[in-house]
């Protein structure tokens, strides 16, 4: 495996931009099946490399991994703000493929994600179903209505503006899940939480929500907390889980 650190110009976000690209060695290979692996609220895009042992899980599997810096975004257009959403879901995958060798069909793309990220995967795989045939949740903030009603940490100002509330838009998972339930071809999804992480009830409501509309949902809970040893062990399920 190559593990690439890429700085490049976002037109986007109109800045200098970062991503970590871990790329598999060998022409027999290419193109490459794509897992855009997304970073937490206080994280950027070298976390998952040093935190897990992602480069030496991708290389069981022969997937290239994309962990893009998006900062404290939650992957959205700001209100006050750069276009994060706008990057992560149309510039930065047309950049990878220019500057890598990597697949853009449906089947070979996948999205992941923890906390932030995993709200951010969720967001991909059920905002363009098309593009991606399996994204996976890790302590996903899946809630972001509730965080906008509590005002959570003063960061969700800066990507809202003003409204008290964001149920029914384009932000919300659960409206996007039931759009994505009216039409056909739904990516396969996975959802996990630790018991004892703060975020689990969250994630129980998006469970049940999930369910109640018959998307393909994985889900798994065991104890666990909010942190890096739980995501380590749980990466290596999410890759076990692609279809591959």
């Amino acid at each position: 495996m190559a593990l690439l650190q890429c700085s490049f110009v976002s037109e986007t976000l109109e800045i200098a931009a970062s991503m970590n690209v871990i790329i598999p060695q060998g022409e027999k290979r290419r193109p490459l099946k794509t897992l855009y692996l997304l970073h937490g609220l206080s994280d950027d895009h070298t976390i998952w490399c040093r935190r897990t042992s992602i480069e030496r899980y991708a290389d069981a599997y022969g997937i290239a991994v994309v962990m893009p810096a998006v900062n404290r975004s939650f992957y959205a257009d700001m209100e006050h703000g750069a276009k994060y959403w706008t990057f992560v879901s149309e510039e930065l995958p047309r950049l990878a493929r220019s500057f890598f060798p990597l697949s853009n069909r449906r089947e070979d793309n996948f999205a992941a994600g923890l906390s932030m990220g995993g709200y951010g995967a969720l967001k991909l795989g059920l905002s363009h179903p098309d593009r991606f045939a399996a994204v996976a949740s890790l302590s996903g903030a899946v809630d972001v209505n509730r965080l906008v009603a509590e005002g959570f940490a003063g960061d969700i100002k800066n990507i809202v503006g003003d409204t008290n509330s964001v149920v029914g838009t384009s932000i919300d998972l659960f409206a996007l899940a039931e759009r994505v339930a009216d039409q056909s071809g739904s990516p396969m999804l996975y959802q996990c939480c630790g018991t004892e992480d703060f975020l689990y009830e969250d994630n129980i409501r998006f469970r049940d929500h999930c369910r109640k509309l018959g998307l393909p949902l994985t889900y798994e809970e065991e104890p666990g907390d909010h942190e890096w040893g739980y995501w380590d062990l749980k990466i290596q399920k999410v890759l076990s889980w692609l279809p591959l």
